[in-house]
């Protein structure tokens, strides 16, 4: 699989069944999972693995924790949410160590990496031929779920991913548009390039503000006659 297709391919899994990946397949998803951006290198990441039985005591913490944070929960309430430990064959916890200590870098670039860590180990399974899914919840953010994971007080979990072979189909997938979610900076004449092209760039670069066109190319090939205007 080209990564261009992992990317644009990429999606939540509706339900997952055995086999979870092998050893070798997890080597390579873990070793994706470290190439994620690291500002500092502080290598923030933090995984726990959870399969087989384990998920019975990963499924124990999400009830207790259910049962601390509502009113009398239901016998029913508190089975589902034990249920929830056996959506895959494997849950994989991932978490960042934040260092607060380390002033350049803010805990949220530290998060972030650990974002994008998870990203990267969905694709890595989607190219091995398995499908992942990313969930939270309320639980994931609890000091005592976290510690049951053997977690440290530093550590924050961004998600559970669940892992496994896909039993059912891609749902449809949401609207992938993406241009109207871009905006193109207010461009303006200055450099010596933009002097030298004349009238033509002066109007591309005027041209460049506001929504990304559908004619994206235009824009791309006429940008480098410009510069960036602050307001």
């Amino acid at each position: 699989m080209q990564a261009i297709d992992a990317l644009l391919s990429r999606h939540s899994a509706r339900a997952l069944t055995e086999p979870a990946p092998d050893a070798g397949a997890l080597e390579l998803i873990f070793a994706s999972a470290v190439r994620a951006p690291d500002h500092g290198r502080l290598r923030p990441w933090r995984f726990v693995l959870v399969a087989g039985g384990a998920r019975e005591r990963l499924g124990e913490l999400l009830a207790a924790h259910l049962a601390r944070t509502h009113e009398k929960p239901s016998a029913e309430a508190l089975e589902r949410e034990r249920q929830k430990a056996y959506r895959a064959p494997l849950v994989v916890a991932v978490a960042a160590h934040v260092h607060p200590a380390v002033v350049k870098i803010p805990s949220v670039e530290q998060l972030l990496s650990a974002g994008a860590a998870a990203h990267a180990m969905m694709l890595a399974a989607a190219a091995l031929g398995f499908g992942a899914m990313w969930k939270t919840g309320a639980a994931a953010y609890d000091p005592q779920v976290r510690a049951g994971l053997g977690l440290e007080p530093e550590d924050a979990i961004v998600g559970f991913l669940y892992v496994g072979t896909e039993a059912q189909p891609a749902a449809p997938a949401a609207s992938r548009e993406w241009r109207d979610l871009v905006r193109v900076l207010a461009w303006a004449r200055g450099e010596p390039s933009a002097r030298r092209a004349g009238t033509r760039a002066d109007a591309a670069c005027r041209g460049a503000s506001g929504r990304f066109p559908a004619d994206g190319s235009r824009i791309m090939r006429d940008l480098p006659h410009c510069r960036v205007s602050m307001p």
